[in-house]
């Protein structure tokens, strides 16, 4: 039961809230989307067949896929607004924060670590009716107990994916298609709800307002809560230098084909034990983290050519002198250097 008196069920794959109530939605989804206010409840659904397994799709359109599966709920079809998506609904993380008499919840499902992307990545689609069909990998419901405008609910939308986005920055969680942060998935979708039956009536929703704040932090913490539920992404899992440096394109694999061709005698399990232990030193973490931040710094146009190579090869440097190698330096800033520096002195090491 929610604040707002509306009831939520997890059954059959998803998570189902129903009204109790006026409400006023604001769907992201192909299915039913846009603004709504005669709407009966909103559900977001868990699309694989089973762990590992792909979506089975009930019809040939999605939007005839959503409208069988709200039957299949027990749904009216008309009256709903639903999300799809691969992560496991037991994997749900659902927070809530009150400030007098508003409540904020957010029911967040997610996984990036396939689809995760940064906005402005090179992309493949253009024409709408050659899309293929996707689940939607971060869903967030976020239910907002205060009656508002039209324009603050489409507010609480920006503030929500700012929330979403920041939470994933700060696990500095890898684009899967450049050497950027990663800003979401390209098939994150949001349902925002708010109380129409409320006497609390709020015209603000953006970061300076007590229900922006609210809305950032539930989202936040959801999104953090539900990345590491489904996919295990959290602060532990990113204390680890090849986490760092896999969106520059740096993997156990391609430290292995180098170690080869510069003639390493250890057998493979012995190079991955060996490899996983570097890589997980304080110390090592730390320097990396650096090293990688300024590459980006560069390429973000905000530190020059000449001032990351000065302070990359002292950052070489320290991770050489930790590993007891001697260190290698780079002439220029480019990736590829960057990367063969960083990776040659963890061959020597190992």
């Amino acid at each position: 039961m929610t604040s707002m008196g509306d009831k939520v069920y997890k059954y059959e794959k998803s998570i189902v809230v129903f009204f109790s109530g006026k409400r006023k939605v604001l769907s992201t989804s192909i299915y039913n989307g846009g603004y709504h206010e005669d709407f009966l409840g909103v559900f977001n659904n868990d699309g694989t067949q089973g762990a590992g397994m792909p979506c089975k799709m009930l019809a040939e359109t999605y939007v005839q896929h959503m409208q069988l599966l709200a039957n299949k709920l027990g749904l009216n079809p008309e009256k709903f607004t639903g999300m799809v998506t691969a992560a496991n609904m037991d994997n749900a993380a659902i927070k809530s924060m009150s400030y007098k008499e508003l409540t904020v919840t957010a029911i967040v499902t997610g996984g990036i670590e396939t689809n995760g992307g940064r906005v402005g990545d090179p992309s493949d689609y253009y024409k709408p009716m050659e899309k293929p069909y996707k689940l939607g990998t971060i869903n967030i419901i976020l239910l907002l107990d205060s009656d508002m405008p039209e324009g603050t609910i489409t507010r609480a939308l920006v503030t929500c994916t700012e929330a979403k986005t920041a939470a994933i920055q700060e696990l500095m969680a890898g684009s899967n298609y450049s050497t950027g942060i990663a800003t979401g998935s390209g098939t994150d979708q949001t349902i925002i709800v708010a109380n129409s039956a409320s006497n609390l009536y709020l015209e603000g929703s953006g970061k300076h307002s007590k229900l922006g704040e609210l809305i950032g932090k539930v989202v936040m913490a959801a999104v953090k809560e539900a990345l590491a539920k489904q996919t295990g992404l959290c602060p532990k899992f990113q204390h680890d230098a090849l986490k760092r440096l896999q969106r520059f394109g740096i993997n156990a694999n391609t430290i292995w084909e180098k170690y080869l061709v510069v003639g390493g005698t250890a057998i493979k399990p012995e190079f991955t034990i060996k490899l996983a232990q570097i890589v997980q030193i304080d110390i090592i973490v730390t320097v990396t983290s650096l090293y990688v931040h300024l590459m980006d710094q560069f390429l973000w146009g905000l530190l020059s050519e000449k001032e990351i190579i000065f302070e990359a090869n002292y950052l070489l440097e320290q991770i050489a002198g930790e590993l007891q190698v001697e260190p290698i330096k780079i002439m220029s800033a480019t990736i590829e250097e960057f990367n063969n520096a960083w990776e040659n002195i963890i061959i020597k090491a190992i």
